[in-house]
């Protein structure tokens, strides 16, 4: 037998507890009757009861109250073994987690935006094998690709500025460790980057990285994040919780979405696309589904699996017949004819 929901079987813990609650129930009602009717007329209204039917009662209640709980944990049985057949591409996040992505322009910042996009993503997710890279002034893959997407998200969950040692935004760098790092070379298709950044790049030649994506039959889909005209400060929060912003030489750093940069490196991948999401709003699920989702799947190996057949209906209705019978059943005795 197996349980698909085994912590319902925790109600079972209420029986004991009504159980005690009846007998606690039962001896004050004895005691309101001995203080209240006279020792006649006590006799005379405990004739009139059967102890045996309000017991039998009892015990219906209580065992129908079982099965229902019973049900809820939807015990299942007779195992038949199927061959399940998955399809997918392989997805890799590309996230951009330099200090400029903590710039306010998008709430509450560039990055948590971007983290809770891809959070609202995964939601949508059935087959695709997915990874992650944070990078920064260097790239590091927090994620290779999975098919678990609890230990993706909590990878995802801790990426931030300081995973990375190295200041600035080489996204060149970071293609080339999808490219070599994490994508297998079995496959020429069937395979997407969605990279989330502000574009910010110093001289890692993203282009030409992205030409040898490209080559690879990977797609790129590029996100840009930010105010791509006035830009933004970069926020610096101390130890003592006090906010001011980034200097340089003395003068504020303001950083900027580079859109046109995003833009040639979305293009020279095959149907490569490049979203400029700027300072607005963007749902990164509706973006998955129909760009990723749509796209043409490779078949991923076969597994077999064990389906349990589920038997809760036949507890739930035990259950209703039990409690229906102890509301039909009358602690009155029956009159001799």
């Amino acid at each position: 037998m197996k349980f698909y929901a085994v912590e319902m079987l925790h109600f079972l813990w209420l029986l004991p507890v009504l159980v005690g609650l009846l007998s606690f129930a039962r001896g004050r009602r004895r005691q309101a009757l001995e203080g209240f009717a006279a020792t006649p007329l006590l006799k005379s209204l405990n004739e009139r009861l059967d102890p045996r039917m309000r017991f039998w009662k009892q015990v219906l209640m209580l065992g129908g109250l079982a099965f229902l709980m019973f049900s809820l944990a939807r015990p299942a049985w007779n195992p038949q073994p199927q061959m399940v057949h998955r399809e997918g591409r392989d997805v890799v996040f590309l996230v951009d987690v330099s200090r400029s992505m903590l710039a306010e322009d998008l709430a509450p910042n560039r990055l948590e935006r971007a983290k809770l996009s891809i959070r609202d993503c995964l939601e949508g997710l059935d087959g695709d094998r997915v990874g992650l890279i944070a990078f920064a002034g260097s790239s590091v893959v927090k994620c290779p690709l999975t098919l678990d997407y609890g230990f993706f998200r909590m990878m995802l969950e801790d990426i931030g500025p300081n995973d990375i040692s190295r200041g600035g935004t080489l996204i060149g760098d970071a293609l080339r460790k999808a490219l070599s790092e994490v994508f297998d070379e079995q496959d020429k298709e069937f395979r997407d980057i969605i990279l989330i950044t502000d574009g910010d790049d110093q001289e890692s030649f993203p282009v030409e990285a992205a030409t040898q994506v490209g080559e690879a039959g990977i797609r790129i889909i590029a996100i840009g994040l930010g105010d791509e005209t006035q830009g933004q400060r970069i926020p610096v929060i101390d130890e003592q919780g006090r906010k001011s912003f980034l200097t340089y030489n003395g003068e504020e750093v303001w950083t900027k979405l580079d859109a046109d940069t995003l833009r040639k490196v979305a293009s020279v991948t095959p149907d490569g696309k490049y979203l400029n999401v700027a300072t607005g709003a963007f749902d990164l699920k509706t973006i998955y589904q129909q760009f990723v989702s749509s796209a043409k799947k490779k078949s991923l190996e076969a597994a077999r699996i064990t389906i349990f057949e589920e038997k809760f209906r036949i507890f739930l209705a035990m259950g209703i017949v039990l409690i229906g019978l102890e509301t039909l059943l009358s602690e009155a005795r029956r009159s001799a004819s």
